[in-house]
């Protein structure tokens, strides 16, 4: 049997959907003879690989780093899982929505509220351009599953990984989407 191509990446979040995936533990060695893990913040590879199998992304989209990261990923990608509550719903860092466009989000961040050398950080090719609206995975590109949580407890994601090793549809719903 070949081996699935899996990546995972990580826009805007918190990191907390990849802390839950290494929370699989001894799974994650029976995975290595299952599975290559081609493409992940926890491992150093620089470049998105072509012909991803599947890939997890966590976090929702915030910066225009955000945007063509999601591009690349989607058109190298067979499957695309949103992974979190960030990447399904935008969830915490879409809560910069209501504050208004960019630029009004960056005033309030650092010029307002601070007290010792305010300046909005604006190094081109250092700090990504935000986006005036954080929005969700599946704003911008199509999502084959949405895999909900904050974090998707282990239990959940092994239930995804498991179907896609047994050749199967992901079925998410019922217990595989109850927390535990």
């Amino acid at each position: 049997m070949e081996r699935l191509g899996i990546a995972t990446v990580w826009l805007g979040g918190c990191s907390g959907c990849h802390m839950s995936f290494l929370d699989l533990d001894e799974f994650l060695i029976e995975l290595t003879g299952k599975v290559n893990l081609v493409f992940s913040p926890i491992i150093d590879i620089k470049e998105y690989p072509e012909n991803v199998d599947v890939v997890l992304v966590e976090g929702a989209v915030a910066n225009e780093d955000h945007l063509e990261m999601l591009h690349k990923v989607r058109a190298r990608s067979k499957l695309l899982v949103a992974f979190g509550d960030c990447a399904v719903t935008g969830n915490v860092p879409a809560m910069r929505n209501p504050i208004g466009k960019a630029e009004a989000v960056l005033q309030r961040a650092y010029i307002e509220d601070v007290d010792l050398s305010p300046a909005i950080p604006q190094l081109e090719g250092i700090v990504p351009r935000l986006l005036d609206r954080v929005v969700p995975v599946h704003a911008i590109v199509p999502v084959d599953f949405h895999l909900p949580g904050c974090p998707p407890p282990a239990a959940r994601i092994r239930s995804l990984i498991d179907q896609l090793l047994a050749g199967k549809t992901p079925h998410l719903e019922g217990s595989n989407l109850k927390f535990g």
